[in-house]
């Protein structure tokens, strides 16, 4: 059987756009392609029904015939941790329901992509880290990781001894231009000299590398009280708890913010507003902000969200859909295509025959 896990070294890498952007790959080439999350690990609830997002976008994208519950057959909420920490799941169980879901999904496929959740350590407590997993499913595993420093491939190097022979490669994502040189110049010949094969290094782009507004107001909870947030993206944040002169200098310091401050400090949201790099506003407390902040926020099409808990909590929340909830679409499956295409060797990572 010719399956593909596609794992991380850590939350937010880009699981979702590799795996889906090389299932259409597969399906372009000729191939009948299956797709599959063991553990779901992206949660929000539907109907009453916890699921992850990430598995409907799949059967979306590659017009899968498939119950949910065998492309999710784990939903590793927090209640399902607790649980299984209680001792009322049975981790032999757990791998007899993935297996079955693996088996019926694969049947019929030239290639089955099985993306991990969370990242390549999570479902430790059930026995069903994304290395147990490859090892219960006899997979071959790319592992997907970022690069700004050295110390960034000690968990590269953590994993791949794990994973063993089952390592297909390792794909560096969202390169920074000024790290580029080194990953080719320096990094992968020490992989290699480790026996670990680098499969691409694929640059930055903006249009992977946050959330969109809105996405970011679903999830934190917050009304939308201007500006139009379909477009613009946030990749961080910065807390504006300053006085207004040193608030303007450290804003325009910024690219692709939102701005967390009190609904009550208009002079905060005004400065904010002055700094190009600011995508949003975040009022936090429920309180309104004046009328002139949100023409002023109108008039420049700077997005306006308040939330009705407090800085700290906002704050934590938006760190968490940032770091697990990157944007993920048709339009970002497409444009990893793009970019997998043109940095990688797809033919040796795919295993197709041709």
């Amino acid at each position: 059987m010719n399956a593909l896990h596609v794992t991380s070294t850590a939350e937010g890498t880009g699981k979702t756009a590799v795996s889906l952007a090389l299932a259409r790959i597969a399906r372009e080439r000729g191939a009948t392609v299956g797709y599959m999350k063991p553990k779901g690990t992206r949660l929000r609830s539907a109907v009453g029904k916890t699921r992850d997002e990430d598995p409907v976008l799949a059967m979306d994208l590659l017009d899968l015939d498939a119950d949910i519950g065998e492309l999710e057959p784990v939903v590793y909420s927090p209640t399902f941790v607790q649980e299984a920490i209680r001792g009322r799941e049975r981790p032999d169980a757990l791998r007899e329901r993935i297996t079955e879901a693996f088996e019926a999904l694969s049947a019929d496929v030239d290639l089955l992509l099985v993306e991990g959740g969370g990242d390549v350590w999570t479902g430790g407590v059930v026995d069903l880290t994304d290395v147990d997993v490859a090892n219960l499913l006899d997979t071959r595993v790319m592992l997907l990781t970022q690069y700004a420093e050295g110390r960034d491939l000690d968990p590269v190097l953590a994993a791949t001894r794990a994973l063993g022979d089952r390592l297909e490669g390792v794909l560096f994502n969202a390169v920074a231009d000024a790290d580029r040189d080194e990953i080719v110049e320096d990094v992968a010949p020490f992989l290699d000299g480790r026996g670990i094969r680098t499969v691409g290094a694929l640059p930055r782009d903006p249009d992977l590398a946050g959330v969109v507004v809105t996405e970011l107001a679903e999830s934190i909870g917050a009304e939308v009280l201007a500006g139009e947030p379909d477009g613009p993206i946030v990749e961080r944040f910065a807390v504006g708890a300053m006085g207004s002169d040193a608030a303007l200098e450290h804003f325009h310091r910024l690219r692709n913010a939102a701005v967390v401050t009190g609904g009550d400090r208009p002079e905060i949201q005004t400065a904010a507003m002055e700094a190009p790099g600011v995508t949003c506003l975040v009022l936090t407390g429920g309180y309104q902000p004046p009328d002139a902040v949100l023409g002023r926020a109108e008039a420049r099409g700077v997005p306006v969200l308040l939330v009705r808990s407090d800085t700290r909590t906002t704050v934590d929340r938006i760190e968490d859909v940032l770091t697990s909830g990157r944007t993920r679409t048709a339009g970002t499956v497409e444009r990893m295509r793009e970019l997998l295409e043109d940095g990688v060797d797809l033919d040796a990572l795919l295993g197709l025959e041709t």
